[in-house]
């Protein structure tokens, strides 16, 4: 039967406009440094989490999905355009600052919304973009018909607002002021848009819903502290604020998903919700059981909660251990829209195990990156790489690969790098490939490869 279904939905997408009411809207939740151990579903936890514990026991849990990258701009250039982040310009975290920005997305490589704007989808993205400030990176010119949001990467205050004292909110090209916890406007904005599309069903609709929640600095509502702090008055202050921001977040994505049912809507909307990379330990969030947070390859930094709903289509409270990517979603959103995704993409279609199949891992290479600066990094980059079970990676790029095997040592405690040389080998050649690949994109903008400085902009 979930066969017939998936078959009916793609055949219908692919005759024409006439059919399409009957392809599915998109709704993308991301969040940022949400931890695996932060999401109650996935195991016993200090955190309640039960919307989105409902979203995947309404559809499917993934166990074994990685981040695209350990930090923020990377992962998102790699979602919104089914490469790896490097063969897009963004091996690191774009700033604001030129000085200490290592990225700059490629003009002319379509993103997941050029695509489905093509496809005649009505495309929007509320809350956090992180992929530039300044044209020809704005949402807007990169796919998006409407923006409300934040242009840059973190805020300095959840209710100010600012970054560096700048304001980069947004609505499409116009310089907006809000009141409020940054979550709640994005909830409330996420809404409207849902009310808005409801009253033209006949064009189904992609909204990107990047929340910049749980990311620091660790500023929950003050009504939310009050609740974890009499529940679990053992946990300390860091701990206790984390909680009690993790649980606002997944009230306010109860809230979407209420706006989607309550706009009739919520039948034929694909549900994803993931997030750009792991916890960040010195925040005290929580990555259990893997080792390592934020920045770091080991999986803590990299393994993140992920779930697909579609009523209907996918089976409520199925599960997949299959190992992919974030980036993953660009193809099977294009499947299901009826869309051919092109050749040189780095991401793969889900579709097969949505329907309840399976997809033939073994050969796969997963492949991150990450580029930085400052004393540690020195403007170099580190990756890694995975192939079934092993996993070669660096964490800085002055240290020496170490080699796991993920079979037998899912917590990377015991470095083989010396005693499997024919594995490790093997693995590193095709590590140099991939960074050789990467390198023929360039990562700054134009100006700065002319060796002047340019004003400031990206996100940082």
């Amino acid at each position: 039967m979930k066969d017939f279904l998936f078959a009916a939905v793609l055949l219908a997408a692919g005759s024409g406009s006439a059919a399409a009411a009957d392809r599915p809207n998109f709704l993308l939740i991301f969040t940022d440094d949400h931890g695996y151990g932060d999401v109650s579903t996935y195991h016993k936890s200090d955190v309640r989490t039960p919307n989105i514990d409902r979203l995947a026991a309404d559809g499917m849990l993934f166990t074994t999905m990685r981040a695209n990258c350990t930090v923020c701009s990377p992962s998102r250039a790699a979602l919104l355009t089914g490469r790896y982040p490097d063969r897009v310009g963004v091996p690191g975290v774009i700033r604001t600052h030129a000085e200490n920005s290592w990225g700059y997305l490629a003009p002319g490589v379509p993103t997941l919304a050029d695509e489905l704007k093509r496809a005649g989808y009505h495309t929007a993205i509320v809350g956090k973009w992180h992929l530039g400030l300044k044209s020809p990176n704005t949402p807007n010119e990169r796919g998006f018909d409407f923006f409300h949001g934040f242009l840059g990467d973190m805020m300095d205050s959840y209710t100010t607002h600012l970054r560096h004292g700048n304001n980069y909110l947004r609505r499409n090209g116009e310089t907006i002021e809000a009141q409020g916890h940054a979550t709640d406007l994005f909830t409330a904005w996420a809404a409207e848009y849902l009310r808005e599309r409801a009253q033209d069903k006949r064009q189904p609709f992609f909204l990107y819903l990047a929340y910049n929640a749980p990311h620091f600095p660790i500023e929950p509502p003050q009504e939310w502290l009050a609740k974890v702090r009499a529940r679990a008055p053992q946990l300390d202050d860091k701990r206790t604020k984390n909680v009690a921001l993790v649980e606002h977040l997944d009230d306010s994505i109860g809230r979407v998903l209420a706006a989607l049912r309550d706009a009739g809507l919520e039948q034929n909307t694909l549900v994803a919700f993931s997030a750009d990379n792991g916890g960040s330990l010195p925040h005290a969030q929580n990555n259990d059981p893997w080792r390592g947070g934020k920045q770091s390859h080991h999986d803590g930094g990299l393994r993140v909660p992920f779930m697909v709903r579609w009523p209907g289509h996918i089976q409520p409270g199925s599960r997949s251990d299959y190992a992919g990517l974030n980036f993953d979603l660009f193809p099977t959103f294009l499947e299901l829209a009826g869309v051919r995704p092109a050749a040189d993409l780095d991401a793969v279609s889900l579709v097969p195990v949505l329907k309840g199949g399976t997809i033939t891992a073994d050969s796969r290479l997963l492949y991150f990156v990450r580029r930085e600066g400052g004393l540690a990094y020195g403007g170099k980059s580190y990756e890694a790489i995975i192939r079934g079970e092993w996993k070669l990676l660096q964490n800085d790029p002055y240290s020496p690969l170490e080699l796991y095997n993920l079979k037998n040592d899912p917590q990377e405690q015991e470095d083989l790098a010396a005693k499997q040389r024919k594995v490790f080998a093997e693995l590193a050649a095709a590590l140099r490939a991939h960074i050789q690949r990467g390198g023929g994109t360039p990562w700054q903008d134009a100006s700065l490869r002319d060796g002047s400085r340019p004003t400031q902009g990206g996100g940082g």
